[in-house]
This record gives C-alpha cells, sequence and structure tokens, in this order.
C-alpha cells in the first residue's frame, strides 16, 4: 500500500459506503419509502446514486416514477425512517487502515453528498471528525457529484493541487467526480479496494 500512495499529497474520502458503512441503511430506508409512496424499488439504482444528497435522490425519485409528493416530502420521510433504523456508524476496514496509515503523513479530507449535520454525527460517532483536515458536505456545494465542486473544494481547504489528491470512492458517480477534478481514484466495492492501473 504505501508504494500506492507515495506520489499523493492528500487523500479524500467520501463518507457513506467508502469510510463508514452506511449504504445498506440508507438502502432499507428508501425501500420503506418506496413502499409508504407506492414506487417501485430499485435496489442498484438507489446505490448508483451514493453520494447524491438526500434531497437530490428525492428529486430523482419524484421525476422517474412521477410521484405527486413534493421532492421535500420525500426527503424528509426518508431521513426520518433512516434515523428510526440506524444503529450507528461502522468503519469499513480496508479504507480506515488507508486512513490510518496517512494520518500524520498526508492531508485527509471527507467529501460527502450528507449534509453537514449528518456528517459531523457520523464522523464523531466512528473518532474521525477531529482528525480530519477538511470536511467538505452537500451543504457546502451548489453542485453534488459527479460534479468536481466537492472534491475541488476539498482540495482547495487543503491547500494540496488536485493532482496530487487521491479520492476513495464507492459509486460510478463519485469515480465521475474524481476524474473531473482531476483525480486519481480508488473505488471501494463491497468493502474491498480497487486501485487505479
Amino acid at each position: 500500500m504505501p508504494d500506492k500512495l507515495a506520489s499523493y499529497d492528500a487523500i479524500i474520502f467520501d463518507m457513506d459506503g467508502t469510510l463508514i458503512d452506511s449504504m445498506p441503511t440508507h438502502l432499507e430506508a428508501w425501500r420503506r419509502v418506496s413502499e409508504k409512496y407506492e414506487f417501485p424499488f430499485d435496489r442498484q439504482w438507489h446505490h448508483s446514486l451514493g453520494g447524491v444528497s438526500t434531497e437530490r435522490t428525492a428529486e430523482l425519485v419524484r421525476q422517474r416514477y412521477n410521484l405527486p409528493q413534493d421532492s421535500s416530502v420525500i426527503a424528509e420521510t426518508k431521513c426520518l425512517i433512516w434515523t428510526e433504523i440506524y444503529s450507528g456508524p461502522v468503519l469499513i476496514d480496508e479504507t480506515y487502515a488507508v486512513f490510518a496509515h496517512c494520518e500524520g503523513n498526508k492531508k485527509l479530507a471527507v467529501g460527502t453528498g450528507a449534509i453537514r449535520p449528518h456528517a459531523e454525527e457520523l464522523l464523531a460517532g466512528v473518532g474521525l471528525l477531529e482528525r480530519l483536515d477538511a470536511l467538505v458536505t452537500a451543504s457546502d456545494v451548489a453542485h453534488g457529484k459527479p460534479h468536481p465542486e466537492t472534491f475541488l473544494k476539498a482540495a482547495v481547504q487543503l491547500g494540496v493541487e488536485p493532482e496530487k489528491c487521491l479520492v476513495f470512492e464507492d459509486t460510478e458517480l463519485g469515480r465521475e467526480a474524481a476524474a473531473a477534478a482531476g483525480m486519481d481514484c480508488v473505488l471501494v466495492i463491497n468493502g474491498q479496494l480497487h486501485w487505479p492501473n
């Protein structure tokens, strides 16, 4: 692992599904939303939207299924359900190993599609919030992933050029955002790291 990281000055992690294993709970919350509002639950499609804010996902759901509910109502329902069923944050071992290895040697940031209060709560829950050099959330950007703003803003906060940043992501949208920012990306799939060639 050290050789693969040598050329980078900063590491930027996505949060849900990359650093913290919260995606199963998010997917279950959306499944319950689908039951409540009577639209088909497409697990693969919802997983592909990892890193997209709840508000934007709710708007995409409303458009896709032509729902009569306002997207803000759908988003609020999802957040309430998630709060009810979430049992607490759990770190993804392989990604956390990279975090721990780089701590003190490289700048560390999280760039997430979660809103700031939610991101801070989860990161504090696993003891990482105070160990970050930067945190960029959906509350801090005008454009979510796959737009590169999240990662570019993290690079600015870290004081590191984009090409010297390595991103860890678990979705194709996240990988696209990293590429658009001019950053290499390691994909985290089912807790396993897939390094770029």
